[in-house]
């Protein structure tokens, strides 16, 4: 079937968790979660395949074996995109991102030297700037408190150089079109916007060739 977006009841849906956490609650409402808010995500993979690459929904369950929150469903429905891409949708709304996260060593050090690079940093520079003109958030996870080991703390890009990741990333509050087929126009729009980012991170840093990680 075509995407037809989320209706309202798949965002109360997300309130009901966030207040009862609980296998029952699970078990009571997963045809509902299967048939509103799963169905949707999986219809707007599917549409968005042909240009972004096949999609994947992640597990509703939470890994709660290294946290202090026992939790056991996650509170948002997630997916990724082969091409690059991560779509989210909570009871707050409709998230997108596009990027890299959480870089393993190897990634963060060609990383770094490309941003340290005036040919390619200045490249990253006018790319992220390009990218911010179309209102679309550009941060970094885990920024370091100055430029790190081994680069100039004066640095002309050291803001950069601090970062841990780079992501991509557009919110869009609760609204009416999200339960009409123009949720996936803007998230294909976002993806378009703020693919040069994620060629860009392609070409200088690349998938981690560590043991167990790329992948």
């Amino acid at each position: 079937m075509a995407f037809r977006g989320w209706r309202p009841e798949a965002l109360e849906f997300f309130e009901g968790l966030e207040a009862d956490n609980s296998k029952t609650y699970w078990a009571a409402n997963k045809p509902f979660y299967d048939e509103k808010v799963h169905r949707p995500m999986a219809e707007l993979l599917a549409e968005l395949e042909p240009e972004f690459g096949p999609g994947k929904v992640f597990r509703p369950y939470r890994d709660v074996r290294f946290s202090a929150d026992k939790s056991p469903y996650k509170t948002n429905i997630a997916a990724s995109l082969e091409r690059g891409g991560y779509i989210h949708l909570s009871a707050s709304g409709l998230a997108a991102g596009n990027g890299m996260y959480m870089m393993a060593p190897d990634q963060l050090d060609r990383y770094r030297r490309a941003v340290a690079d005036d040919a390619t940093g200045d490249e990253l520079r006018r790319l992220i700037d390009a990218v911010e003109k179309r209102k679309i958030e550009v941060t970094g996870h885990e920024s370091l408190k100055t430029a790190p080991k081994g680069y100039p703390k004066d640095h002309p890009r050291a803001d950069l150089l601090r970062n841990k990741g780079l992501v991509a990333w557009k919110e869009w509050p609760v609204a009416g079109w999200l339960g009409k087929p123009v949720a996936r126009d803007r998230v294909a729009e976002f993806l378009r916007a703020s693919e040069p980012l994620n060629t860009w991170l392609a070409a200088n840093v690349g998938p981690s060739t560590a043991a167990g990680r790329g992948r």
